[in-house]
């Protein structure tokens, strides 16, 4: 009994076996003549050559000069300064200004020592001959000095080319014969003292330490003044408050 049963055990597990083999054939069979179908194919056309300089840049632009380009050529562009240009222009004209004015004041000065000579009586200067023999009087000296108005002041002359303050005295009294020192301090000591300016005559010589003049009257001196002046008339006020000699050679 227990033969048949393994027998019909066997039997049914033969007979299993060969029904799952039986579906699973098929279907492997089918799967491979599936696979085998497949047809692979490019997505992208195969290069028939090889492309060069890939990257390469282009750099010839042709353009027709005739080619408008909206005016911009003509265009009409406003110049800015920078702000040192503008301080230097600002400079320049501050100079031009200040020269202008300095022109027109030696103008002015030039006039107002023609309109002095033009107000003050002139002698004739033939009777001053220089010979040195002293002769002339004071009043004709103090008229021979006003030939000199104008002529340049210069520090350390004593000629008509250019000189200072005693330097003109010494030269305009060396016209009449009489030798005078060099400075206006030693000049302050000459001749005959004369007590004030309401006593002094043409001719006479005011002097201190530091300027000398010659005396023509009215309150007024001929002196060489400074290098802007040079040498003109003044009042007695040139000698800016300070105390002076007056003394009386002819």
């Amino acid at each position: 009994m227990t033969n048949v049963k393994n027998i019909i055990s066997t039997s049914v597990a033969v007979i299993a076996t060969g029904a799952m083999f039986a579906c699973v054939a098929p279907f492997a069979s089918a799967d491979s003549a599936q696979t085998s179908a497949v047809v692979s194919s490019r997505s992208f056309p195969k290069a028939s050559s090889v492309k060069k300089n890939l990257f390469a840049e282009s750099t010839s632009t042709s353009v027709d000069e005739n080619s408008k380009w909206g005016g911009i050529e003509t265009l009409d562009v406003p110049q800015t300064e920078s702000q040192g240009e503008k301080e230097a222009a600002a400079a320049a004209a501050a100079q031009k200004a200040a020269d202008e004015a300095a022109a027109a004041q030696s103008a002015a000065a030039a006039a107002s020592r023609s309109e002095q000579r033009a107000s003050i009586p002139q002698v004739d200067l033939g009777k001053m001959t220089g010979t040195g023999t002293g002769t002339g009087t004071g009043a004709e000296l103090a008229s021979f000095s006003l030939k000199f108005q104008g002529y340049p002041y210069v520090a350390g002359g004593n000629t008509p080319a250019g000189w200072d303050c005693s330097g003109f005295v010494q030269y305009v009294f060396s016209q009449f014969g009489i030798s005078l020192p060099r400075t206006s301090g030693a000049q302050a000591t000459v001749g005959t003292p004369v007590a004030s300016l309401a006593d002094a005559k043409p001719g006479d010589i005011l002097a201190n330490g530091t300027h000398a003049a010659i005396y023509i009257g009215n309150g007024q001196v001929m002196n060489a003044m400074n290098p802007v002046q040079g040498t003109a008339v003044s009042d007695v006020s040139v000698f800016g408050g300070a105390g002076y000699s007056i003394r009386r050679v002819m």
